[in-house]
C-alpha cells in the first residue's frame, strides 16, 4: 500500500466518479481503475459500489478513507517538518480546539507568532474533547486545547489563565428567562440539550445532582452553533458555557447557573513528542503570554 495509492482512492472517494478523479490526478482511466482494483485485492474487501454515474463507498471503504485522510496527513507534516528543520523558523501548526472566548487569546499568540515569523503558518480545527484526543493520540494535531480535568500522565500541558463557566441557553420567552440565574434543580425536570464531551463526565452530573438516565435528555451536540438551532426551535434547554452564543437581536437568552461551575482550559500536547522549531516558539510563546497576564492581575 503505497501513500500514492491512498491518494488515488482519497480523489475517487471525493469525485464520486473515476473519469473525474483521473483528470485531476493527470492518469488515464484505465490506469486508475487497475489500481483502485489492485488496493481492493490487496484487502480482499470492496471499497467501491461502482455505479453508471457514480461510484459510492461501501462500509469498508468509508472506515478505510477516514484512516486514508489520517495517513496522508500525517505523511503531508513530517514532510513539511523534515523540509524545515534545518532552515528559518517555519512550518506548519496544527492545534485542535474546543468552543471558548478564550481562543481568542491563542489567536492573538499565533498572530504576533507569525507576524515576527512569516514562514509559520497555523491550522486550527474544531471539536470536541473526544475527537481532539483522539487526533492528537494519532499525531494528527501538535496541540490540543481541552477543558477540565486532563491525563497529566499523559500530557505536557499549560494551565491558561481563563476559566469558563455553565449556564444555559434558551428561548427569550422561556419562564426561567427572566430569571438572572438557573438554579440546577431547576433543570430536573426539562428537556435537556447536553454536550458530548459533558456526558462522559461525572463530576458534571454530581454538580447537576442527578444522574443521567434521571434527566430528560433530548438532544446533544459537540459545537454549539448548530444547539442554537434547536433552542431557538423550542426543543429544549442547551447547557454550554458562557460567551460562546451572542444572543443579542436573537430569541435566545442565556443565563448563568448556579451553583456555579466553572471549566479550566488547557493546552496540551504528547509527553516525551518532538517538537519542531514552529512548535517550541509557540510553546514559548504562550508561556510569555500567561505569564504576562498573571503579572497584569
Amino acid at each position: 500500500m503505497e501513500l500514492r495509492v491512498l491518494e488515488y482512492f482519497l480523489a475517487v472517494a471525493r469525485e464520486q466518479n473515476i473519469t473525474k478523479a483521473a483528470e485531476q490526478l493527470h492518469l488515464t482511466q484505465p490506469t486508475l481503475s487497475r489500481q483502485l482494483i489492485e488496493l481492493e485485492e490487496e484487502f480482499g474487501k470492496k471499497l467501491f459500489i461502482r455505479g453508471k454515474r457514480k461510484v459510492t463507498l461501501t462500509e469498508n471503504g468509508l472506515f478505510f478513507r477516514k484512516r486514508a485522510e489520517e495517513i496522508v496527513s500525517l505523511a503531508k507534516m513530517t514532510e513539511s517538518e523534515m523540509k524545515n528543520s534545518d532552515s528559518l523558523i517555519s512550518g506548519d501548526i496544527y492545534i485542535g480546539t474546543g468552543e471558548s472566548i478564550a481562543i481568542r487569546n491563542l489567536i492573538s499568540v499565533a498572530h504576533k507568532i507569525q507576524t515576527e515569523n512569516p514562514g509559520i503558518h497555523f491550522h486550527i480545527t474544531s471539536g470536541d474533547s473526544v475527537d481532539l484526543a483522539e487526533r492528537l493520540e494519532k499525531g494528527l494535531f501538535d496541540f490540543c486545547v481541552l477543558f477540565g480535568d486532563i491525563d497529566q500522565s499523559k500530557y505536557e500541558y499549560l494551565r491558561l489563565p481563563y476559566v469558563d463557566r455553565w449556564g444555559v441557553l434558551m428561548r427569550s420567552d422561556s419562564p426561567l428567562a427572566s430569571n438572572d440565574v438557573v438554579e440546577t434543580k431547576d433543570l430536573w425536570d426539562l428537556p435537556l440539550i447536553l454536550s458530548r464531551h459533558s456526558l462522559q463526565s461525572v463530576n458534571f452530573f454530581r454538580w447537576l445532582g442527578k444522574d443521567a438516565a434521571e434527566l430528560k435528555i433530548v438532544n446533544t451536540y459537540n459545537l454549539v452553533y448548530n444547539s442554537t438551532f434547536m433552542a431557538e426551535e423550542g426543543m429544549g434547554y442547551v447547557l454550554t458555557l458562557d460567551n460562546l452564543v451572542n444572543t443579542n437581536g436573537t430569541t435566545l437568552s442565556f443565563r448563568p447557573i448556579v451553583p456555579e461551575n466553572t471549566v479550566d482550559l488547557y493546552i496540551v500536547w504528547k509527553k516525551y513528542q518532538s517538537q519542531s522549531k514552529a512548535a517550541e516558539k509557540f510553546i514559548e510563546a504562550m508561556e510569555n503570554h500567561i505569564e504576562n497576564c498573571i503579572i497584569s492581575k
